[in-house]
């Protein structure tokens, strides 16, 4: 669309260039601009048109008003003469206007208008009618006007930027003391901060303190008891025995009663004693890959003589194919013995049916113990594997126990690195199910890791750790303290921390049980680095889920074995 013309004027001589700028302004008054820009459309071509008269340039300026793309007020200079662009008054006009656009034969001159204006068409029409102008002298005044209003304008605007840097001064001097105040806080936080820390480490010395005198205690106990123990079984063995004198049908009942009951005390305190030890982390696990249909015999022969009467009838599956299990076949042994046990117990009509299964991960395998027994309340299910409990009922005042039976069977499946679950309903019967990793060999790879953090104040301890990670990790990042490495691990959430045991400011026990209470790190696998004498150190370690690796015995075997027991013991931390 061709902008429309507003006004045309012929420019020739210095009186020519008093009325160009004075209807400069009037046009740019009728366009709707404000009266900053009127001052500027008017300075621009009261300048521009001086350098053409100064240059005897003959000029016709043309006022036309564009509509799109963008409304504006072009001003057009043709001329038929060579002219130089250059010079003061051009720099004016290029400064007071939108843009400046020269040609051959001539210039033209945009000033940007408002959206939605409104041509003032009789100022116009009285402007199109009028050929001359006010004189010199009242241009003159009119422009002493525009200054005296201009110069208004910047004091006003002068004492406003000095209003604005009084309230930005009393700002910053009011954010410099909320800063400093900020600043005390935080600094009596930290304090506060290490000092609760402090007083958390020696409450956790106080509890590995109370668990060690336990666990001694238990411990202790047990070996005390079981040497007369063993000495009442031997004895009445040997008064029941061939060549030994003759005795009557009651003293033949009451030394049966006597072996039974000293066989049963024997193997309550052979459970203590194992109890005990799994406690206190000294119960390793012997791998060595295990028969199943030889461990399945096994235990068939043993409950079926324990079986109430001939209502309960032992149902067990037939072993499928599976990948080899490697895991220490004397606690498979117990924990499921134990499971059956308790089965044949509470079960007095129905069966009790023993499976053994692929899944439910692809290197899993699934052990389930499944009865039609007196069940367990919703209520109860929790507590049985609490150590001394035992489910209130009927059947439970004939059946001997000490209520170690689930706990210790779940310890033990933790030490192996699976777990062992529940479920039941009262009236219809319980199933236990014990899942235990599968594995080729003992050796078992870790799992590769994306990013590996490692916190240690020893230089040449991380950098050996750093070449035992390659081909295992793909990132390593390093930290020189405890608190270092929490903050790194809260902001990447790596896939495995390795933490020195007495790294300064957070010690490694400090750092993991601070990741333990946080559920959404819970499951970072963790290896602390310790000394020669880690002391209760071991126990809790193995309580929180996390494995350990001497300092003095780093190598790529031994970090990677250590990486997947805590692959593994994290897993069931996650899973808890």
């Amino acid at each position: 669309m061709t902008p429309s013309e507003l006004l045309r004027l012929a420019i020739s001589d210095e009186r020519d260039v008093f009325l160009l700028r004075q209807r400069g302004r009037q046009v740019a008054a009728a366009v709707g601009l404000d009266g900053q820009d009127q001052v500027r459309v008017a300075t621009a071509l009261s300048d521009v048109g001086r350098e053409l008269v100064r240059q005897d340039v003959s000029t016709t300026a043309v006022f036309r008003m564009r509509r799109a793309p963008a409304p504006a007020l072009l001003v057009e200079l043709n001329w038929q003469a060579v002219v130089s662009g250059s010079g003061p008054g051009w720099d004016t006009a290029r400064r007071l206007m939108n843009a400046l656009v020269m040609t051959s034969t001539g210039v033209t001159l945009v000033k940007n208008v408002p959206q939605g204006i409104v041509l003032d068409q009789d100022l116009l029409g009285e402007l199109r009618e009028t050929s001359t102008g006010t004189s010199a002298l009242d241009e003159l005044r009119a422009q002493n006007q525009e200054l005296l209003e201009t110069l208004e304008n910047l004091e006003a605007k002068s004492k406003e930027l000095e209003r604005l840097n009084d309230e930005l001064e009393e700002t910053n001097r009011g954010v410099v003391a909320l800063y400093q105040e900020l600043s005390e806080e935080l600094e009596t936080t930290n304090q506060g901060v290490v000092a609760l820390y402090a007083e958390l480490d020696a409450k956790s010395a106080e509890l590995r303190d109370a668990a060690a005198a336990r666990i001694r205690f238990w411990s202790n106990i047990s070996h005390e008891l079981r040497a007369p123990i063993n000495s009442v079984v031997g004895l009445t063995r040997l008064l029941g025995g061939p060549g030994s004198d003759p005795m009557t049908d009651d003293q033949r009942h009451h030394v049966d009663l006597i072996n039974e009951s000293a066989a049963t005390l024997l193997a309550l305190v052979n459970e203590l004693l194992d109890t005990a030890k799994a406690e206190s982390g000294s119960l390793r696990p012997r791998m060595a890959p295990v028969a199943l249909d030889y461990v399945i015999t096994q235990l068939r022969s043993a409950v079926r003589p324990m079986l109430r009467s001939g209502d309960v009838e032992l149902v067990v599956g037939d072993l499928p194919e599976l990948r080899p299990l490697v895991t220490d076949e004397t606690m498979l042994v117990r924990i499921l013995r134990n499971v059956l046990s308790n089965a044949v117990k509470f079960t007095k009509h129905g069966e009790i049916r023993f499976t053994v299964d692929l899944g439910p991960g692809p290197d899993e395998v699934r052990f389930a113990v499944t009865d039609t027994g007196i069940g367990i309340p919703a209520e109860e299910q929790d507590k049985v594997f609490e150590e001394f409990y035992q489910v209130p009922n009927a059947l439970q005042v004939g059946a001997s126990g000490t209520g170690l039976g689930l706990s210790y069977a779940r310890k033990l499946a933790e030490i192996l690195g699976g777990s062992l679950t529940l479920s039941s309903n009262p009236g219809e019967g319980t199933e236990v199910v014990l899942t235990l990793p599968t594995a080729e060999d003992e050796f078992v790879q870790p799992a590769p890791v994306a990013c590996a953090v490692i916190a240690d104040d020893d230089e040449k301890c991380r950098e050996e750790l750093r070449g035992a990670l390659a081909g295992i990790a793909t990132e390593v990042v390093e930290a020189q303290d405890g608190r270092s490495a929490l903050n790194i691990v809260k902001e990447r959430r790596p896939d495995l921390l390795l933490v020195g045991a007495s790294t300064p400011l957070m010690s490694g026990s400090a750092v993991l049980s601070a990741l333990r209470l946080d559920p959404e790190l819970a499951g970072v696998p963790v290896v602390i680095v310790c000394g020669d004498d880690p002391g209760g150190l071991a126990r809790t370690v193995h309580s929180l889920g996390a494995a350990m690796l001497h300092e003095a015995r780093i190598s790529p075997e031994t970090v990677g074995r250590a990486i997947r027991d805590a692959q593994l013991t994290a897993r069931r931390t996650d899973l808890r």
